[in-house]
This record gives C-alpha cells, structure tokens and sequence, in this order.
C-alpha cells in the first residue's frame, strides 16, 4: 500500500478554480510580465499535483500555494535570462488592472517596488493579517507593518500627497 496522498482530477480541479485567479495575481505582482505568470501558474498547480501535502483546510490550501508562487517566482527572476528582458510591459499592466475589476490604484500598486507591492496586494486584495503576511512570506510581522507603512506612503506620493475630504 502507498503512503502517498493521490488527489482526483476533480479534487486538482476544484483547488484550482478556487485559487487559481490568486495564484496568477501572486505571480504577476512578482513577475509583472503575464506569460512568466500564467507559466507560473500553472507550475504551482503542476507541484501541487506532485506533492503528497496532506491540508488541514483551504486556508492552509491556499497559504501553501502563495508561498509555493513566491518561491517559484524568486527562482525565476533569478535566472540570467530574466535579467537581460525588459521586466515591464505596459499591456501586462493593463491586462492585470481589468482582470483585478480595476481600481483607483490598482497602477500605482503594480508600480511599487516587489518588497512593497506583495504585502500591499495580500493585505488589500486578498485579505491577509499581518501575521499571516509575515508567515507566507518568512518575514517578522514588524517588517511587514513597516513595508506596508511604507508601501502606503509611496502610494499616497504617486496618487498625488493627502487628499482633503
């Protein structure tokens, strides 16, 4: 008998359309080329259905599919390749910000630098505490506030200062 856990198609199927719209958003803040994302997508989804990881819920699901993207998008910004290609194309922006149901500062998000731009995206966009930012992403809880602080702040100078009410 194996030990294996072997998931359905239908199981692979059903994680999928649950957080595969997040997985992509996850990868393209890191990426910001949609080809390198939807390729990326679709090897996390690739890895899941290698892996034996059994899940408590699908919260853990997910939290293990967002650090599985990070990770596989780290690698891929650093291969030599990556480096020498134009690292933005202003239709993948554009492509993002539609698919995001596009915001007042959806841009401005996908213009922060990465230490920035994946804290901001988990915290707004996907819901995530501090605490469980700093886990997904192996950071302290204070860098993350810090980031997100600051994340902030440079989002408050690229729409335009304070804004009077």
């Amino acid at each position: 008998m194996e030990d294996t856990l072997q998931r359905t198609g239908k199981e692979i199927t059903q994680i999928y359309q649950r957080h595969a719209d997040t997985i992509y958003k996850v990868c393209f803040m890191m990426l910001r080329n949609v080809v390198d994302a939807e390729e990326a997508t679709q090897t996390v989804f690739l890895k899941l259905m290698q892996t034996d990881k059994a899940f408590h819920d699908s919260e853990h699901e997910k939290a293990w599919l967002i650090v599985t993207a990070r990770n596989h998008c780290k690698n891929m910004l650093k291969n030599w390749w990556r480096r020498l290609r134009v690292s933005w194309e202003e239709s993948d922006q554009k492509q993002l910000a539609e698919e995001i149901k596009h915001d007042e500062v959806i841009d401005e998000v996908l213009s922060l630098p990465e230490k920035y731009r994946l804290p901001i995206y988990l915290f707004y966009y996907e819901g995530y505490s501090t605490k469980e930012i700093a886990d997904l992403l192996s950071a302290k809880e204070a860098t993350i506030r810090t980031r997100l602080h600051t994340g902030r702040k440079l989002l408050k100078l690229q729409i335009g200062g304070e804004r009077h009410e």
